[in-house]
């Protein structure tokens, strides 16, 4: 039966950007569910996955250094939400510590707690600790020596002190420096300064941020741009941007009807990552390094990741440069078979197209060609997987004709009750560190509208709960997976030291973040 939406309802939705459409299509994922996708086989280095030589690194790092200062160039960082999963051991430590357990015994039974405490004064943001619990008339070194992790905490974590637990990651003082301290956002303006930077000696970067956090991101910029700038001679353009209304999602109750608030509207939840495709779809540069906020290192381990975002951007630019060169000659009537038996090759072995979808007849396989090739690309930094939860690159059936494509698919998006699709899931040998360089124009130098390259059915659907009331909620096609399933895709090895995200404030104690 079809969902009537009141007349509060209506004006709730034109509020928020919402067609009355979408919102019943949303209603209709809920009930007939996502599919999962049918994987083929995973991408490994002999099949799907790039190694570069040292040459060819060498190679594309010099091709990048000549050509990328007279394109657009933007590093687009994802910097949304709270820290507060960052802290969940701090909170459960607290907790106990409230219920009586004692500091000793806190380190005792847990190994994490003892790191934590014994190591506290090495963390970047130990001096703004002890400032704050000097203003409150205590002595940092007093509470650690007798064991008062209570306070400690309680300082840390709440907002009446550096309310650590709900700050957004990129403000928190990650990495301590000789002459100072830097949070995540100052490491990406470091990291853009050294492969960002066009012949206008301009740096680009673009922040996508929660609407309670804007104002934070503004000042803490605006208060340490100028050093950077003085430091590289560089100019620095930073811009901010927000989830859009628009791209939140539904939620509604156990029986598939929308989930009122204690106010009687509709509750609506973030759409995921998978949102941030509306941002990325107004950015106008060429090329667009896309890196989490978390994913930063000291200065001391940066070099391999200079050197591999500029490898990535080099294959990226020359390999745009052969399509669009391709494309043009078509348009011109100057594209010739050989030419087109080349670019099948090229095609094929380079871009790792379906060899299906390419005809070898000329006249046949032409207008198929421009149509592949006339796609916003992605290369996509893939390294050896150790163990960490999320996503990875497979070989992919499409559910529109059945060809296959290099994807990166999330667990989620696996049936892991198939036993065949389990093995292949299993069988990955590389994870998914969001490490992407983008060519967003097309051969005309317009850019791609990205919202027609979405796959929509690899959404996902979770069950949450609000008010103590069950609910399900719906994310969108994720920013790297579903968002960009029809992009040309490529999986190019990168080094570990080049992916060290801070899930955990302990993380913070390994030695690529000292």
């Amino acid at each position: 039966m079809k969902v009537m939406f009141a007349k509060e309802d209506l004006a709730q939705l034109e509020k928020k950007g919402i067609s009355e459409d979408l919102a019943l299509k949303q209603i209709e994922n809920f009930k007939s569910g996502f599919p999962f996708v049918n994987l083929i086989k995973p991408a490994l280095i002999s099949s799907g996955i790039l190694n570069l030589e040292k040459k060819e690194l060498d190679y594309y790092v010099s091709y990048f250094e000549e050509t990328s200062g007279k394109l657009g160039i933007l590093k687009f960082v994802p910097a949304s939400g709270a820290a507060t999963r960052m802290f969940k051991d701090l909170f459960s430590w607290r907790e106990k510590l409230r219920q009586g357990t004692t500091s000793d015994e806190l380190r005792e039974d847990d190994p994490d707690a003892n790191d934590f405490f014994s190591q506290i004064k090495v963390f970047a943001f130990w001096d703004d600790l002890e400032s704050a619990i000097a203003e409150r008339n205590m002595i940092a070194d007093e509470l650690i020596l007798k064991g008062d992790y209570l306070t400690l905490l309680n300082v840390l974590l709440d907002d009446e002190g550096l309310g650590y637990a709900m700050l957004p990651k990129g403000l928190l003082k990650f990495h301590r420096y000789p002459d100072g301290v830097r949070t995540p956002v100052e490491e990406h303006l470091v990291e853009g300064a050294h492969y960002a930077c066009d012949n206008d000696m301009t740096v680009k970067l673009h922040f996508t941020v929660s609407a309670e956090h804007r104002g934070r991101f503004v000042n803490h910029v605006g208060d340490v741009l100028k050093h950077y700038e003085d430091f590289f001679g560089l100019r620095f353009e930073i811009k901010f941007s927000v989830q859009k209304p628009s791209t939140d999602t539904m939620a509604v109750d156990l029986d598939n009807k929308p989930f009122r608030d204690n106010d009687g509207s509709i509750l609506f939840r973030p759409g995921g990552h998978g949102a941030l495709i509306q941002n990325l779809n107004e950015i106008k540069e060429d090329v667009v390094f896309i890196k989490n906020i978390d994913n930063v290192v000291p200065d001391s381990f940066k070099d391999e990741t200079y050197e591999y975002k500029k490898a990535l951007g080099g294959m990226l630019i020359e390999y745009q440069e052969t399509l669009h060169d391709a494309l043009l000659a078509m348009d011109q009537n100057t594209f010739t078979e050989d030419d087109y038996a080349v670019m099948r090759t090229f095609a094929i072995e380079k871009l790792f197209i379906d060899p299906d979808l390419l005809p070898s007849n000329f006249e046949e396989g032409k207008p198929i060609m421009k149509e592949l090739f006339n796609r916003p690309m992605r290369i996509c930094g893939m390294v050896k997987n150790v163990g960490e939860p999320g996503g990875g690159p497979f070989w992919v059936e499409n559910p529109s004709d059945g060809s296959r494509s290099l994807q990166i698919v999330e667990s989620s998006q696996v049936n892991h009750n198939d036993p065949e699709q389990e093995e292949i899931f299993e069988k990955a040998t590389h994870f998914n560190p969001v490490d992407l360089v983008c060519g967003l124009k097309d051969y005309n130098g317009e850019a791609f509208d990205l919202t027609r390259f979405v796959e929509p059915t690899t959404g996902f659907i979770s069950q949450k709960s609000k008010d103590g009331k069950d609910l399900k909620a719906q994310e969108l096609p994720g920013l790297w997976n579903g968002s960009m399933a029809k992009w040309i895709t490529i999986f190019v090895e990168v080094p570990l030291i080049t992916f060290n995200p801070v899930k955990t404030v302990l993380d913070l104690l390994r030695k690529e973040h000292l």
